[in-house]
């Protein structure tokens, strides 16, 4: 049943702490403006002799996709970009969560008021030093952040519901064991997943809301995921389960909290927009409210119940604060902190004692930088040593070398090309006949850097490098299809649900074509420049293709790729692309970035 106020002891020992913040803060909330909107006192001054004014601020501090990103992630990745006053940008280094936790908690003195959220994400497609633990470390480290509620996101679902069950209630993994002589305690926090149903009972899988209390400010949160999850997680991972609509569940269960007495209500969504600049800081309301995004968001926020007084939001992994109107036409807050722990955001909600509402004039929100100019916090820098320890015989195992970075970044990335080659040159180990291989890009993750990580050398690839790129345990999967069937398949790059934001397959070496950006919807894909090997695909001829068992599904809207014949399922995708690295590069000669010319753009 959904929970109200917090419920753990590590909560309890945090409340207690507020309480003292308080009460110390006294001569600071005494000498703070009159409560208005917009100008609310950080502390309620309620010590002897005071009542708490009629507005209250409540400080929201929330983040979102993590990945289980502990460590300071490297490359373009572990990078901001920040607009300056003159129109330039600069990029900051940012991430880490030793640097996360202090910021959080330097954000938070002051603020009697305080709670933070997530948007989901927070596991899932991690780095080795969480993901090999089936992310019990970032649960670890999340409770040590003290973060209050946070909705699932799509990659909660990676290992299936049990394990999402298990991440909430703690437990040993069923086939792995307990790592350290411990047993796993879970989260301190709830996973809220109001739109994710047991297809049986019609349930929700966890608690669908939850409610923030301290002493008479109640602030509900209600958390979902996108409605889309099935098309994106493997069908083991969302088997038995049913995805509703964001706006109508939220909307459901804003009408049941109202009806508990609850007003001021936080919606945690894991579904996200574009915005129209990369820097963290743009203006997202210039020239209007809202104007600087785009994408499901936009439609979401547009839809959400007037009941709902902001919106946390992830899973684009973009930055922005915006306003938009919400159907009552009133401004709204929606906000996104990018991901891998690079930002947070700071939210202001003024709470109207006398209403029990969030004075929405008074809300101010900004994104910040998670810069790594601060000291680390020692008890995160703990945590994380004691993993790495765990980790470190398996993750610093050198696997290949690299002459330069070879970044996942671009419509056809040079990385998405090798681990294209790697696949497919593992599967004709299985099959000697098999023709290409494709890739779909949301299964890289990270970019190899030729900068070490850590003392293993400049060039030198880890097997942890590795497992960050690739951290999904995919196996590698051979199909045959028709040339039709492929032509169709690569159209479905630019159709269907990829229409609005395409997803670009890598394309092992062989295989050729051009995307017409000038053209709409799949006549993107000009089906007379599809070539293999320099000859035409021709629609009645089979071709063998490797995929991973993601895409081998119709993962990602490629439904075509579901409907291969002879399924030959090998061996996971990592190995594969360790296989390949192995034997196609030295410390003496080292791999070089591929070209990333076999996709040809006309813009």
């Amino acid at each position: 049943m959904p929970a109200s106020s917090p419920a753990h002891p590590r909560r309890r020992r945090r409340t207690n702490r507020l309480f003292v913040t308080a009460a110390g803060a006294l001569t600071v909330g005494a000498l703070a403006a009159a409560a208005l909107p917009g100008s609310a006192s950080a502390d309620e001054r309620h010590g002897e002799g005071h009542r708490p004014g009629r507005y209250q601020d409540v400080q929201l501090l929330s983040f979102n996709d993590l990945h289980g990103n502990l460590e300071p992630p490297t490359g373009s990745s572990g990078r901001v970009t920040e607009l300056q006053p003159d129109g330039t940008t600069k990029t900051i280094d940012a991430g880490g969560a030793a640097y996360l936790a202090t910021h959080l908690r330097q954000a938070r003195e002051g603020n009697a008021y305080s709670i933070t959220a997530a948007g989901g994400d927070m596991v899932g497609a991690s780095p080795l030093i969480s993901g090999l633990f089936h992310d019990e470390p970032t649960i670890e480290a999340l409770n040590e952040l003290e973060l209050d509620v946070t909705s699932v996101g799509n990659h909660e679902f990676d290992e299936g519901a049990a394990e999402l069950s298990r991440l909430q209630n703690g437990g040993c993994h069923p086939t792995d064991g307990c790592y350290t002589d411990k047993e796993f305690q879970g989260a301190d926090f709830p996973y809220l997943a109001a739109n994710v149903l047991n297809e049986k009972t019609r349930k929700p899988l966890l608690k669908p809301y939850w409610v923030w209390q301290k002493r008479d400010v109640k602030v509900g949160f209600i958390g979902v995921t996108l409605e889309g999850t099935p098309n994106i997680v493997s069908a083991e991972g969302v088997k038995g389960l049913v995805f509703k609509d964001e706006v109508e569940t939220i909307n459901k269960y804003a009408k049941e909290l109202r009806r508990k007495g609850v007003k001021s209500i936080v919606a945690l969504i894991h579904e996200g927009g574009f915005p129209a600049s990369q820097s963290y800081n743009y203006d997202c309301d210039a020239p209007g409210a809202g104007d600087g995004i785009s994408g499901p968001i936009a439609d979401i926020a547009k839809n959400v119940s007037p009941d709902v007084d902001a919106l946390v939001t992830g899973h684009t992994h973009n930055a922005y604060v915006c306003t938009i109107p919400d159907p009552a036409g009133k401004p709204r807050t929606v906000t996104s902190a990018a991901s891998f722990g690079r930002l947070y955001t700071d939210t202001t909600l003024t709470y109207d004692r006398r209403t029990g509402d969030i004075a929405r004039t008074a809300v101010k929100s900004a994104n910040h930088v998670v810069s790594r100019d601060v000291p680390k916090a020692p008890d995160m820098t703990r945590l994380i040593d004691k993993w790495n320890t765990l980790a470190a015989p398996i993750g610093g195992r050198p696997i290949g070398y690299i002459s330069g970075d070879i970044v996942k970044d671009g419509t056809e990335s040079p990385l998405g090309d090798l681990i294209a080659d790697a696949q497919l040159a593992y599967a004709r180990t299985l099959d000697p006949e098999t023709d290409l291989a494709l890739m779909n890009p949301g299964g890289i993750r990270a970019s190899l850097t030729y900068a070490a990580s850590g003392g293993e050398g400049d060039g030198v690839v880890t097997f942890a490098e590795a497992f960050t790129v690739q951290p999904f345990a995919n196996t590698v999967n051979l199909q045959t299809f028709t040339g039709a069937q492929l032509i169709q398949a690569l159209k479905e790059q630019v159709s269907g649900s990829n229409e609005a934001a395409p997803k670009i397959l890598q394309v092992s070496d062989g295989l050729t074509w051009t995307l017409d950006l000038t053209k709409s919807g799949a006549d993107r894909v000009v089906t007379d420049s599809v070539r293999l090997n320099g000859e035409p695909i021709d629609p009645s001829a089979s071709y063998r293709v490797a995929t991973n068992s993601f895409l081998a599904g119709g993962g990602d809207g490629f439904t075509t790729l579901g409907q291969g014949a002879d399924d030959l399922v090998g061996d996971d995708d990592l190995a594969a692309l360790e296989q390949y690295l192995t034997a196609h590069s030295s410390a003496g000669s080292p791999l070089a970035p591929p070209a990333a010319d076999r996709i040809t753009i006309v813009k």
